[in-house]
This record gives structure tokens, sequence and C-alpha cells, in this order.
């Protein structure tokens, strides 16, 4: 029996044989008939789905029963063996005497809502509801893009997610480590210090599943060069003065022998900079290359600078000053100590 046997094509009326007109009513309410006192009606639990897995629609059937039809809200998915679906995703599993079943695949938002078993029997119409509950996993869908900002700025970090049930979110701080930051889609670090600098990550989670981004944080700070320390090296010799500096974003180096700037290759001098250390090195130290230097470090806002001395093995460093002081031999002092008293009475 083909489609119009089971229903009149009519959009003010969905005839199944002997029903009179059925009105689709939101899921959890029986279904009446106009013209009957009313229908038999049963409500089925929900059934809850993953977006993405397939359902089964399932409602019996019995001996009596001569036409039989699933509906969804408005539409008519399947008059007994006629598909009136247009959805690739629809199909018809099992129709016989025991039950009526159909399959929708790949299931999305869309498919969410109330489902209807019109039933024809021999005597009066049933109908079975229920409605489908569709499970979302979360997504972020809105997250604050990578940021380079200077020291004692004041950083907030956005993170929005979509899902069902709606998603939790937290933000932490992954590198360095530390506990939780955050419990809430946005994320305030008022004066932001170099400390805090590094890998954040958003997680999203429900029920379903989890969703984890990141985001990177780089604070940019002016230098800061360690103390220097001097350096004592016999003629003849290779020696190395060292200069580490901490900066963001990289610091330049500049070296310099009291006031004149010195360049890499000229005077015997080799200068190495890689990464936050730079190196100067003398081939070969001759009397010329003992006495004063300063290295200074340069990035975008602002400079450090630190001195050294470079003196021979003779020499005695002054502590307070750092220049270098003349070796004196202990026992010509002790000398004069002791003649000092008996040439004064002369």
């Amino acid at each position: 029996m083909g489609i119009c046997g089971y229903f009149t094509v009519s959009w003010k009326c969905l005839v199944v044989l002997s029903f009179r007109l059925l009105f689709l009513v939101p899921a959890g309410l029986p279904v009446h008939s106009q013209g009957e006192s009313q229908t038999d009606s049963k409500v089925m639990d929900n059934i809850t789905v993953r977006q993405g897995e397939n359902v089964f629609l399932r409602c019996a059937q019995g001996d009596i029963v001569t036409h039989t039809a699933w509906l969804n809200r408005s539409s008519i998915l399947y008059a007994g063996e006629d598909k009136w679906s247009v959805d690739p995703r629809v199909s018809l599993v099992t129709l016989n005497q025991e039950e009526f079943t159909i399959k929708i695949e790949d299931v999305d938002m869309t498919d969410e809502g109330p489902y209807i078993c019109a039933v024809q029997t021999s005597s009066r119409p049933r109908t079975t509801s229920v409605h489908i509950l569709v499970q979302v996993p979360p997504t972020i869908i809105n997250l604050s893009k990578d940021l380079v900002v200077n020291e004692g700025s004041n950083v907030t970090l956005m993170c929005q997610a979509s899902g069902k049930p709606e998603p939790s979110l937290t933000w932490k701080l992954l590198s360095p480590s530390v506990d939780l930051v955050s419990e809430d889609e946005y994320l305030d670090i008022p004066s932001i210090s170099r400390q805090r600098a590094g890998t954040y990550e958003c997680t999203a989670i429900n029920d379903i599943a989890t969703d984890v981004q990141t985001v990177e944080i780089t604070v940019n700070y002016a230098p800061s060069v360690s103390e220097g320390r001097d350096v004592g090296v016999t003629l003849g010799q290779r020696g190395v003065l060292e200069c580490e500096v901490d900066a963001v974003p990289k610091a330049d180096f500049e070296w310099y022998r009291d006031d004149r700037r010195i360049f890499n290759g000229l005077d015997g001098m080799e200068i190495e900079d890689a990464g936050q250390l730079s190196k100067l090195t003398f081939l070969n130290i001759s009397e010329a290359d003992y006495g004063n230097y300063t290295c200074i470090a340069i990035n975008k806002l602002g400079s450090s600078n630190a001195s050294f001395v470079l003196y021979g093995p003779g020499a005695v460093q002054d502590g307070n000053s750092g220049s270098i002081g003349t070796h004196v031999h202990t026992y010509t002092c002790l000398l004069l100590v002791i003649l000092l008293p008996f040439l004064l009475k002369f």
C-alpha cells in the first residue's frame, strides 16, 4: 500500500486511516486526537545521546496494529515502510508485529526534541512520545591570543566554551607550574611580574569530555647584569671576562676599556655573545691588557652594566674600588716597621 494509503497529503492535517487530526504537543505530554475523547497515549523516558552517536527509536506494535508512523514535531519520518524524511541519516531498522524501529545516525543538536510513534489499531489510535536529549562535548570557541606585555601591565585572559551540559572552565599557569589560578572564563593578572610569564592552560569540562588549550604570555623587562667577577691572568696566557644578564627581550652587549668601546677582533680581543651571556676573550695577555673593563647590556626597556678588573698574578685587588694595588713584599714592610723608630732618632 502506498504512502497515500496511510496519510492524506495535506499540511492542515495528518490522517492515519481512522486517525482524526493529531495535534503534536511538547515532549512529556500525551497526544490527543480531535473528535475523540482521548487516544491511548504513553510517555516513554527521555533518550540521552552524545553528539555524533546513533540513536534507535523503538515502538511496540501488536497483532491488532494495522498502520504505524514515526513523527518528529510536525514532520513525518516514516509511515510504515515508506520513508517521508529526506534526511539520509534516518533509516528503517525493524517493522514487524512486535516493533517498529528507526535509526538516526550521527545525531546533532538539531535532532533534539520530541518524537511520536502513532499507531492505528482496529479499535482506536495509540501514541507513544519520547524526547531525545543531545549531549555535546565541550569546545573552546574563543580564546585569548598569545601576549607580549611589559612588566607591570594589567593582563586579562579570556576563555569561552560551548557544550551541553554547559562546561565549567578553569585557568592555571603550567610553566612554571603553580596551583589553580581561576575558575572563571576570565583570568585577571594585575601588574604582571616576570615570574608570572609562561604557559597558561584553559580547561573546559562537562560530563562528556574535556577540551584544553593554552596561551603563552611573554613579559618584557629591562636588563639586569650580574655582579662582575674580576680575573687574574698571567702574561702570555688566555683570559676571559664573562658578563651575564637577565633580560626580555634579549639584550645587546657592549664592552668598554675605560671609556673606549671594544670591537670584536681588534687588539687581540674577541667578543662572543650567546643568549644571556657575553664573553670578552684575550688571546694573549700583555701588560697593556691589565685594567678596568665594563660590560653594558641594552634592550628596548633599559640598560644595565657591570665592571671587571683584569689583573696580573702579582697584583693586589682593592675590594672597594676594584683597582689594582701595587704589590709590596711582606719582608720589606716588616723591615720598615722595625727600623722606623731608630731612624727617627737621627
